[in-house]
């Protein structure tokens, strides 16, 4: 099963390697990872999707949380969520397929952020589907290289995945 989770964490020397560690050492490939500070710059939060078993991560989420650095533990996998990335795609863009190109584009609301004599740098935003699919309609155009920012999540509603009271682990 697909898992998107997230972990607040201190933001210093060392988390992220402990946090890939427990994913690596239990034989689970991390194929998503992004982490940033949060509204408070003392904290971090790493969003990371893998793919196993239930069980195991479950095992996982319980030894991220014994973690000093570790403040909180969020497996997006059960709730309502939005999940979201970001892709860079150079693409070839010469005089006969430049309006092709646009129009696929303008179909998946992204932008052409760069343009130069030989390519364009298409900027899209959307779930891994909207990502795959407008990945395979330029492929035959002539895709030079992709850049992807990995998945984001967070909870719908008002319910958010935030520290409460200083540094106190969920319970």
């Amino acid at each position: 099963m697909r898992h998107t989770i997230s972990v607040l964490v201190e933001n210093e020397f060392g988390v992220l390697a402990r946090v890939a560690g427990l994913f690596s050492g239990r034989g689970f490939n991390i194929e998503s990872l992004t982490v940033a500070e949060t509204l408070d710059p003392t904290v971090s939060r790493i969003t990371l999707v893998t793919r196993g078993d239930d069980q195991v991560l479950e095992q996982i989420e319980k030894q991220l949380n014994k973690l000093i650095s570790v403040i909180k533990v969020s497996d997006f996998a059960d709730s309502p969520h939005v999940e979201r990335e970001m892709a860079l795609i150079k693409v070839a863009a010469d005089e006969k397929s430049r309006a092709e190109v646009m129009n696929i584009v303008d179909i998946f609301r992204g932008k052409v952020i760069d343009v130069g004599p030989q390519s364009y740098i298409i900027e899209v935003t959307g779930g891994e589907e909207k990502i795959h699919a407008i990945l395979e309609l330029l492929r035959p155009l002539g895709i030079k290289e992709i850049v992807r920012t990995g998945t984001v999540a967070m909870h719908r509603g008002i319910q958010v995945l935030g520290v409460r009271d200083g540094r106190e682990k969920a319970a």
